[in-house]
């Protein structure tokens, strides 16, 4: 009997970063250029960090960090290395890290997605994802 392969079980989940997981820069849309000097400051949501790897952590989803940095400047490897650093100095668990593929857009609607505002004030803290 061989070991039986689980992974398509798995939730798929992708977690933005600027304003999801730290704090999104304040530079006024008119001079944001999408260069590493607009993201050093970024600051970690600690207590949003922690809930998303207590996900990894329970083996039941893989999670992907998913940015639009580098999408308007294309300096997607920069922004990746830097993007990379950041999440691993916050103490971010993950199976993926997505930069440069997700478009730069100023609203999102989608049937699957969740504010992240509502999604990490409004849940307790042990909340499970649907279907565990």
């Amino acid at each position: 009997m061989g070991i039986k392969d689980t992974t398509y079980l798995k939730k798929l989940i992708f977690v933005d970063v600027d304003g999801t997981i730290c704090t999104a820069g304040n530079i006024p849309h008119g001079e944001f250029q999408d260069i590493p000097s607009d993201y050093l400051g970024a600051k970690p949501f600690a207590s949003r960090i922690d809930h998303v790897n207590t996900l990894y952590n329970d083996g039941k989803h893989t999670i992907v960090y998913w940015t639009a940095r580098g999408c308007k400047s294309g300096l997607t490897d920069v922004l990746y290395d830097l993007t990379k650093k950041q999440l691993k100095e916050w103490g971010a668990k993950f199976h993926d890290l997505q930069v440069g593929n997700k478009p730069h857009f100023d609203m999102y609607i989608c049937d699957k997605s969740f504010n992240s505002d509502v999604y990490f004030d409004g849940l307790p803290i042990n909340y499970q994802l649907e279907n565990d």
